[in-house]
């Protein structure tokens, strides 16, 4: 207990004679950790590894994106497979088409790529596959990539979509921000 006792109080001592312990008051550091944070940067202490700012990512949610938003009301009819909006995906499942022939069932599967979150004609790649099957076998079927004037129909229409949503939101938003900040008087010319 006594050699403990010796040993913390040397290792005090040569802390606070070389300088690496500082007292410091409790009215000079701030509360808030990230005040505290932006004290010890400013003052040349501590480590900081990566970029600095906000630390984690930039997370943004689909119900903020109207483009994805069009595209899941949109495609609402059917069943989704895959629904991935960080793969910036939605894959249907196979759906019941109209057929020419009666003694074959044909299916569809619609693949929406997003390659921005702009609301742009180029902004989506729709894919379509269809799959034939002889009626009463699911063994002997043929899947093929088609291309149809029903990508353009679904793009045409996700795009709509997503304009007259993103149009709702500036209005909404340009109406809370009159609520919140009406005006007083009307300049007249």
């Amino acid at each position: 207990m006594k050699k403990l006792t010796l040993l913390l109080i040397t290792t005090s001592l040569i802390l606070t004679a070389c300088g690496i312990y500082k007292h410091s008051p409790i009215k000079d550091n701030p509360v808030n950790v990230k005040d505290r944070v932006a004290k010890n940067i400013e003052e040349g202490r501590g480590i900081r590894f990566g970029k600095g700012g906000s630390s984690g990512g930039v997370f943004d949610f689909a119900s903020s994106n109207e483009l994805w938003r069009a595209s899941i009301e949109i495609l609402d009819f059917v069943p989704f497979t895959n629904v991935s909006y960080s793969g910036g995906i939605i894959i249907t499942d196979w759906f019941s088409g109209n057929s020419k022939v009666e003694s074959e069932k044909r299916m569809l599967k619609i693949t929406v790529r997003f390659l921005t979150n702009e609301i742009r004609a180029d902004a989506l790649k729709i894919n379509i596959h269809e799959k034939i099957c002889e009626l009463n076998t699911l063994n002997n079927c043929n899947v093929n990539k088609i291309s149809s004037n029903l990508e353009n129909e679904i793009k045409l229409a996700i795009l709509k979509k997503a304009a007259f949503l993103e149009k709702n939101k500036f209005n909404k938003s340009a109406e809370e921000y009159r609520k919140k900040k009406p005006v007083t008087g009307v300049l007249k010319n």
